[in-house]
């Protein structure tokens, strides 16, 4: 199976050039960002040997028409989606927090509330939740945004402390999160899912706010399938999932967590190709569309020629 792992174009123009986890970033003339979304895959914030097929066309595709269902709450970052793995859009300053919002306690807040935990980021918990119940009302996690290695949490009063975003515009940014989950819930139980949690990202440009990277994706978010949620949770087993938490799952049971002296287990082309379906699967259950994969013979040199067009098109 073809995939795309890195790209290394040279576009006219191109100012600058930056490779994040998953996404390979163009600067075009200091104003517009290429962004490439890869078939890299990172989980515990490390980047596996294994690229994933489409992955990089499911995120590009599902954040576009996110993007695009939420510009009337905020406006974003997006001017073309010249290929089903880019979008070009516009150039901001982003903030240095990424904004997490939880409905439920599952994945990381559940792992620290399993540990004694009962503040995350300085939001209190009560006693006595289960894995994946859900929150009395949804909670605002912030992480600090790390360019290299691990996210970590962070409170709201620390951020106003320290200076990170000031008061204005982080209020601005706890608004945006709290409308776009709830779009973000409103428009998965149409589809018969449940957002569990997720994450936005802003920036600012000309002193205005936008919403930037991807939205509502299974990198960024996490789903439960509606229809057995409440079964399983009151037998007390797993919920049935759309994320990436089941190869967080799988890499721990091999013992991995991308901690110091950890190495990241062989990953075969069975699951190389389950990690596959299961972004594909999302896809079709978030959008109501059928999966169009794109024509992955000489990806890289489609991607280079929509891309090329895209400029010429802006310039």
């Amino acid at each position: 199976m073809s995939a795309i792992k890195e790209t290394n174009f040279k576009f006219p123009g191109q100012t600058n050039f930056y490779r994040g986890k998953v996404r390979d970033v163009y600067t075009i003339s200091g104003k517009f960002l290429v962004m490439v979304a890869s078939d890299r895959i990172s989980a515990f914030d490390v980047i596996l040997p294994e690229p994933i097929p489409f992955k990089g066309q499911v995120l590009n595709q599902i954040a576009a028409k996110f993007l695009q269902a939420t510009q009337d709450i905020v406006p974003n970052w997006v001017i073309d989606v010249p290929d089903p793995s880019v979008t070009v859009g516009k150039m901001c300053e982003p903030f240095k927090v990424e904004m997490v919002i939880r409905g439920y306690l599952a994945g990381h807040a559940w792992r620290e509330y399993s540990a004694g935990k009962r503040e995350i980021c300085g939001v209190s918990l009560p006693e006595g939740l289960r894995e994946n119940d859900p929150l009395p009302e949804p909670i605002i996690t912030p992480t600090t945004k790390a360019a290299v290695g691990h996210d970590e949490d962070i409170s709201r009063e620390a951020i106003l402390k320290q200076g990170i975003v000031a008061e204005e515009d982080y209020v601005q940014l706890e608004n945006y999160t709290r409308q776009l989950y709830l779009r973000g819930v409103e428009i998965a139980a149409e589809r018969g899912l449940i957002l569990v949690d997720t994450k936005y990202e802003f920036g600012k440009s000309d002193g205005k706010i936008y919403l930037i990277d991807e939205i509502h994706t299974p990198d960024s978010s996490r789903y439960f399938y509606l229809d057995t949620y409440k079964e399983l949770q009151e037998k007390g087993e797993p919920q049935r999932q759309l994320s990436k938490e089941f190869l967080r799952r799988w890499l721990i049971e091999n013992g991995f967590q991308g901690k110091e002296g950890q190495t990241v287990p062989f990953m075969s082309e069975e699951l190389v190709q389950s990690v596959s379906d299961r972004y594909i699967e999302l896809y079709e259950h978030i959008t109501g569309e059928k999966f169009r994969k794109a024509d992955a013979e000489a990806a890289l040199e489609r991607v280079e020629n929509n891309i090329l067009e895209s400029i010429n098109r802006l310039n």
